[in-house]
């Protein structure tokens, strides 16, 4: 339980540091490190990762570096991908829902391997259609819900390089997008959990969540001093062990 602890600081320093990754963190700490069982983690990761992002995204929406706008636009459709996906939870199993976990892995650390290409003035180099960043936003929230990740680590690049935000308004509006989703994927994931006579485990939210609250607030302030870059490869490096682990632990249930 104490590695699950120190898990939970980790989850909140990497959101308040790069907006981003926590919730991809908070799954397997729960399964692997707190022995919980998938679905309760997902649903347990909906509500901690929700909780901890309101309170990153506070000091970001003080500093006025969230885009409102964009935050509907894409948030919106988002919550309802997110109940979808959350929805969709009841006809997919455990084996399977952790593979697509894995595969979330993977593909998170390939975009943190790839910067974001910026312009001069720091923006990015053109907007992508309102329409079109809506449904960026369903498809994510989707997955959201599905394995109970936030989704920052695909939604601060759709933002950058569709949304035409720079880096820190991206971070702090994917703050936002990431606790309406996980809010509302939680909601219909109390559904998925009562259906398989399952229950959240209440005291873990709870430290989890104080425990990533304050791993975020230092996150913030000591973001500008890290070198994200650096920082991004090694996570990203990180994320690729953890995916093969989840692989090696799951893809022989389906064989």
């Amino acid at each position: 339980m104490i590695l699950g602890l120190i898990g939970a600081v980790l989850i909140g320093v990497s959101l308040g540091l790069l907006g981003s990754g926590g919730s991809i963190l908070t799954v397997p700490v729960l399964v692997y490190l707190v022995g919980q069982d998938p679905k309760v983690a997902i649903a347990g990761s909906l509500l901690i990762v929700g909780i901890i992002s309101v309170f990153s995204a506070w000091p970001y929406a003080r500093q006025k570096m969230v885009d409102w706008r964009t935050a509907l636009v894409f948030g919106i459709p988002g919550m309802l991908g997110a109940y979808l996906g959350a929805f969709g939870a009841h006809f997919v199993s455990n084996p399977v829902q952790m593979l697509v976990f894995a595969a979330l892995l993977l593909a998170a650390a390939g975009l943190m391997l790839k910067p974001v290409k910026m312009d001069s003035a720091g923006q990015a180099p053109k907007k992508r259609a309102i329409w079109k960043v809506g449904i960026d936003g369903l498809v994510v929230g989707a997955i959201t819900g599905l394995v109970g990740v936030g989704g920052g680590f695909l939604i601060i690049p759709a933002l950058v390089l569709m949304g035409g935000l720079s880096m820190r308004l991206a971070v702090g509006t994917s703050l936002v997008i990431i606790a309406a989703k996980s809010f509302v994927g939680f909601y219909e994931y109390l559904n998925v959990l009562d259906g398989l006579s399952l229950s959240i485990d209440w005291q873990v939210v709870g430290l989890f969540s104080v425990l990533g609250i304050l791993g975020g607030w230092l996150g913030h302030r000591v973001s500008h001093k890290v070198d994200q870059t650096l920082l991004k490869r090694v996570f990203a490096v990180f994320l690729i062990v953890m995916g093969a682990f989840i692989l090696s632990q799951n893809v022989s249930a389906l064989l």
